[in-house]
């Protein structure tokens, strides 16, 4: 069964590095069919690699290359989450909770992707399904140095809670947010009068701020 959208394919040529190209087509496939429902030989193949155990060569496991994976997407926000940073110190704005989340979340609706969001979003929800660290803002991968330093602010910002439950609020948001990215085009199909993504997406971060920084209930 080919589970891959051929246009991603096409975006996967030869132009391409070639880990470059099994990273973009494992995230389609990891995204549509489950990071352990998907075979390292079909990823190869799909991505155009003679041989089949290129994956395992260059990743060394499917662990490795989920960890690529999410590290290559988090590398190409970098940039964008700094100039957002320096913004914010500038305005004096470096406590304020929507500012942050906003850092957190607003870039990656930058990110290049052939099949719209979809692609990353499914992925990166599958990815945080299997993430068990209590450590607020610990989802794996290399260090990022300006998403860190984000997540410093932001658990300063949250200091009356609790490590596991800033960590827990904190993943809770991110599917929130992916629930949003997954139907961004559906938006472009809209009727009069319904709402722009952009209203949606505002609201949905709105949402967000509410549900991270409530404070916590006493029993």
């Amino acid at each position: 069964m080919n589970s891959t959208p051929p246009s991603l394919i096409e975006q996967a040529n030869p132009e391409i590095d070639g880990k470059v190209r099994m990273i973009l087509v494992a995230e389609a496939l990891f995204a549509a069919g489950g990071i352990n429902g998907v075979s390292m030989r079909e990823i190869a193949s799909k991505a155009g690699q003679g041989n089949h155990f290129a994956v395992q060569y260059h990743f060394g496991s499917r662990e490795g290359l989920v960890e690529a994976i999410f590290d290559y997407r988090m590398e190409q926000m970098e940039p964008v989450r700094a100039a957002m940073l320096a913004d914010a110190e500038a305005k004096g704005r470096l406590t304020d909770a929507r500012t942050l989340l906003d850092m957190v979340y607003l870039p990656q609706l930058e990110l290049p992707d052939g099949e719209g969001h979809g692609s990353y979003a499914g992925f990166l929800n599958q990815y945080l399904m299997r993430s068990r660290s209590h450590r607020f803002g610990d989802f794996g991968g290399a260090p990022h140095p300006v998403l860190g330093r984000i997540f410093e602010l932001l658990r300063a910002r949250l200091s009356y809670l609790p490590e596991d439950v800033a960590q827990r609020r904190l993943v809770t948001a991110s599917f929130m947010f992916l629930a949003i990215l997954v139907r961004y085009e559906t938006f472009q199909v809209r009727e009069e009068g319904e709402e722009s993504f952009e209203d949606a997406l505002h609201d949905t971060i709105d949402q967000i701020v509410g549900a991270v920084c409530a404070p916590l209930r006493l029993t």
